[in-house]
């Protein structure tokens, strides 16, 4: 798929950013990833609110392959056929797409900070540098013992 078809296949839905992804596209709207456009067609995320939906047309689970098994991805359905050429009804399944990506962002745990800003906001009174290499020292030569 390419990048004006899919621009005009989302034109009643609003608008999307489309960011290259593997094969394909990675489909964004109000900040949340939402979609895929791969070799394999359209997918869309879904959740236990939206994916009767898509089983109900036969829309298969998002899979792919690695060397060694078969990952499939139960959280992106394929979209069924008939919407690509229905674009009103492909906006309405998108923004219930949209809607379980935001679900899905609101239970996942927030991250911790990473980096050296944030272990200096854990980490204990600031000790000298030579203070941490006769810390270190002591310990190695301990477990030698």
């Amino acid at each position: 798929m390419d990048r004006d078809f899919l621009l005009e296949l989302f034109s009643e839905f609003g608008p999307v950013t489309l960011r290259r992804m593997f094969s394909g596209y990675g489909i964004t709207a109000d900040g949340v990833n939402f979609a895929m456009a791969l070799r394999g067609g359209l997918i869309f995320r879904v959740d236990d609110l939206t994916v009767e939906r898509y089983e109900a047309e036969g829309a298969k689970p998002f899979q792919y392959e690695t060397r060694k098994k078969t990952v499939i991805v139960n959280s992106y359905r394929h979209l069924p056929e008939r919407l690509y050429d229905d674009p009103e009804e492909l906006a309405v399944w998108a923004r219930e797409a949209v809607g379980a990506a935001q679900r899905a962002a609101l239970k996942k745990p927030k991250k911790r900070p990473s980096g050296k800003a944030a272990s200096s906001a854990r980490a204990s009174p600031a000790r000298s540098k030579t203070e941490v290499t006769k810390k270190r020292a002591k310990r190695i030569v301990g477990k030698r013992r």
